[in-house]
């Protein structure tokens, strides 16, 4: 085996470790409102959303197109390996800073961050494609604002059309319903958050000459996949507590509402090919429930710091790709 195939081997390796880092990482976002809520036993909520993960992740490549050509073009990098390297340790070893502190902060973020970085650090700066890489940045940027606001909206909607009828009525209701919402949310993670992987594979595969064009393999949509639905089955426990009962006191029908807010957002996201931070768009439609259910019972100083993580990541995961990549390479 030459050095290029150990160097794609290490690559793959760092890619679906990635993913399966993502994957408990990111398990909060599909299930921590009806756990908190007890429309699901965690267990029970977990394994639902690592299948529906993976079934969402074997359905659609637009992403990882996305992913792989927008920050920079794989086949321009003479060194595209060294970046791929340097990119996925950066994203990693933030996810799991973040992990350990309960902060839902954005894979996305931290991959986009890192790739930019490592190629502006390691291939140059004319290397980087600016147009892409704001265009996907933007994408971050509103879907969170878009999450918000659709959230507040359901909710106030929802008020006006259960107004008159009983509480615990309507909370048992739309505790069975969580279950659906909970499992649609999942499925839409997949079939946007494992892609990211997918996509940093095909780079990989494209710059070392493996593949003539970004176009992902069977076999990379399996075991990203696989990687993100094991790594789901594990759990975020840190997180799931904070996204389900610190950011406010979650009801049924709040929880119903955040999931089926994010689940819409992100599947749109994923139709037009756009990577959006999945734990962005459920964290920002829960906000948006808990202001219209009540602005005062949000608590806005958690909400704070989640949003400051958001803001900090991208650079730096920039600034420690390229420090990576300077070390290593």
């Amino acid at each position: 085996m030459d050095t290029t195939m150990v160097v794609l081997v290490i690559v793959v390796f760092l890619a679906l470790a990635f993913d399966f880092i993502n994957g408990f990482h990111d398990t909060a976002n599909a299930i921590a409102t009806s756990v908190s809520t007890r429309a699901l036993k965690p267990r029970a909520a977990i394994l639902l959303a690592a299948g529906m993960n993976f079934v969402g992740a074997m359905m659609f490549t637009g992403v990882a197109k996305t992913i792989g050509g927008s920050v920079a073009d794989p086949a321009a990098l003479d060194n595209g390996l060294q970046v791929v390297i340097a990119t996925l340790l950066s994203a990693i070893i933030w996810n799991l800073v973040t992990w350990w502190f309960g902060l839902p902060s954005s894979s996305s973020h931290a991959l986009i961050g890192a790739l930019a970085g490592a190629v502006f650090v390691g291939a140059g700066s004319d290397k980087l494609n600016y147009g892409g890489f704001t265009d996907i940045v933007l994408a971050l940027i509103l879907s969170p604002i878009i999450a918000f606001v659709i959230g507040y909206l359901v909710m106030q909607l929802l008020k006006v059309i259960f107004a008159k009828r009983s509480p615990h009525t309507v909370n048992k209701g739309f505790r069975t319903m969580q279950i659906f919402t909970a499992a649609l949310q999942s499925f839409t993670h997949g079939t946007n958050d494992a892609q990211k992987a997918m996509g940093i594979i095909t780079f990989a595969l494209v710059t070392s000459g493996q593949l003539s064009e970004m176009e992902v393999p069977f076999w990379v949509k399996l075991s990203a996949a696989t990687a993100m639905a094991l790594g789901t089955s594990v759990g975020g426990w840190k997180i799931i507590k904070t996204m389900g009962t610190k950011i406010f006191k979650i009801e049924p029908i709040n929880g119903f509402a955040a999931d089926f807010t994010g689940a819409s957002v992100i599947f749109s996201a994923t139709l037009l090919h756009l990577p959006i931070s999945t734990t962005h768009a459920i964290t920002s439609a829960i906000l948006g429930v808990g202001s219209a259910k009540r602005f005062s019972a949000v608590k806005w100083s958690l909400a704070g710091r989640i949003i400051v993580t958001w803001f900090i990541t991208i650079p730096i995961t920039a600034v420690l790709a390229g420090i990576i990549f300077k070390i290593l390479f």
